[in-house]
């Protein structure tokens, strides 16, 4: 089979790689096309994912192009990991929304809107692209705002795009171990959208043990969703928030810690990465790109929202919570079920149907799905409470005007986006953050 990753010199795809070292099974990926836009990146990537091939025999072929239409010809499955506007892009979205004194995280508010305004176009465009040359071809979305992003090339390809995420997957494996469960073994019921869910029961042996967690305040403060929103508001809850809610049940107490932080995450990343691939570029034989990789991955896993556990007052990360979802295991486990009928459950980004009785049937939510050779199938879920489902469709009705704007160039559609959002409070700051992202963004020059 041939995978392709768009975004191919982006910094997890050693993450995928690795996933794929380890599948000697018939029918495994055997060709790996990297594209990106960056020749260096490219070329820096390459040397990571060619130390861990090292000692694999049936290593998978790679091989790196900047000529999209050359990678995707003949792909069985598309891995799409893009970053419009790059990581400067990210370190502007931050700095426009605080100097508003609103929250500019990539996925979440003003940030998470900017974001997608400059992605959706392009991956539009890839779906586009995808249907003319690859047309038999799965799309795998791994690109932020994921859910809307999926939403918007799910209009072009309908359900041969799946949305993933490693954020329900780390909290359910998080939930079980502290239940005394095998991860692997658990149904996590979780349902919502993309950073925005909730996991509402855990099921070990067939008995929903979430129950016994939220009784028990000393558990719930022992694994990194109790120690940031707190026992309390968890067990008011009556459910174990996405990380991500942190940003809307405590966003005052973030937004300051943002602002007062020596450098936005964004900027951090951007500066930890160009460090990363400037020790690459020479092609030094005596630097190791996979022991560099290794040692910048580390850094980023640990400081992963800094800010919002300051505000939360609950220092770094604990070692068993540095443990991610492993999106690249969801992403082999999507494959392997689709290519091979090898059916499984997994919690992924897909279009509503029925599930969801509040949001329309294209409205692509994040829930547990049956996997299976004709894709991914949405699972029945309970209906979620009132507070859970007001937000749910607040956000949802944001995303159809970030897509709208994309689609129409409106401004004043992208002022609207901006100002339903509810972490942000304002018609004017609506207003005024689409001129300051114009002004930073060349990507969003198509609004007028």
């Amino acid at each position: 089979m041939k995978l392709v990753i768009l975004g191919g010199g982006g910094f997890r795809v050693p993450l995928v790689y690795g996933a794929l070292l380890g599948d000697h099974a018939e029918g495994r990926v055997t060709e790996v096309v990297l594209h990106d836009l960056d020749a260096g990146r490219l070329g820096a990537v390459a040397r990571v994912l060619a130390e861990q091939a090292v000692g694999v025999p049936d290593a998978p072929a790679v091989t790196a192009t900047t000529d999209l239409d050359e990678a995707l010809r003949g792909a069985d499955f598309v891995f799409s990991a893009i970053r419009v506007g790059g990581l400067e892009g990210r370190a502007a979205d931050e700095r426009v929304a605080l100097a508003e004194g609103v929250l500019g995280q990539e996925t979440v508010g003003a940030g998470g809107i900017a974001y997608g305004l400059r992605t959706v176009p392009v991956a539009v465009d890839i779906a586009r692209r995808v249907r003319q040359l690859a047309p038999d071809a799965w799309v795998i979305n791994f690109t932020n705002p994921a859910g809307l992003v999926t939403e918007a090339m799910s209009r072009h390809i309908g359900d041969r795009v799946i949305g993933i995420c490693d954020s329900p997957v780390g909290l359910g494996r998080r939930v079980a171990r502290m239940l005394g469960g095998n991860p692997d073994e658990a149904f996590i019921d979780y349902v919502g959208l993309n950073h925005l869910g909730w996991l509402r029961g855990l099921r070990i042996a067939g008995r929903d043990e979430l129950p016994r967690l939220l009784a028990d305040a000393e558990l719930l403060g022992s694994f990194e969703e109790g120690r940031l929103f707190g026992a309390e508001w968890l067990q008011s809850l009556g459910a174990i928030p996405n990380e991500y809610l942190h940003y809307y049940y405590f966003n005052r107490e973030a937004v300051r810690a943002y602002q007062e932080a020596e450098q936005t995450r964004g900027a951090f990343l951007r500066d930890q990465q160009a460090r990363f691939y400037e020790e690459l570029s020479g092609g030094q034989a005596s630097t190791s790109a996979l022991k560099a990789w290794d040692a910048t991955r580390a850094e980023r896993e640990a400081t992963y929202m800094a800010e919002n556990r300051e505000a939360a007052g609950v220092g770094d990360r604990a070692a068993e919570d540095l443990e991610s979802g492993g999106y690249e295991k969801v992403a082999l486990a999507l494959m392997r079920a689709i290519a091979r009928d090898e059916r499984t459950t997994l919690i992924l980004n897909v279009r509503n149907r029925t599930t969801l009785s509040a949001l329309d049937a294209d409205a692509v939510i994040e829930v547990p799905c049956s996997v299976d050779a004709n894709g991914a199938h949405p699972m029945s879920v309970d209906p979620l409470p009132g507070h859970a489902t007001g937000l749910v469709c607040a956000v949802k009705a944001v995303e159809r005007e970030v897509l709208s704007a994309a689609e129409s160039g409106s401004r004043t559609t992208a002022a609207k986006a901006f100002a339903l959002h509810p972490l942000v409070d304002s018609v004017a700051v609506a207003r005024r953050l689409v001129e300051g992202y114009r002004a930073v963004h060349e990507g969003l020059g198509y609004l007028r």
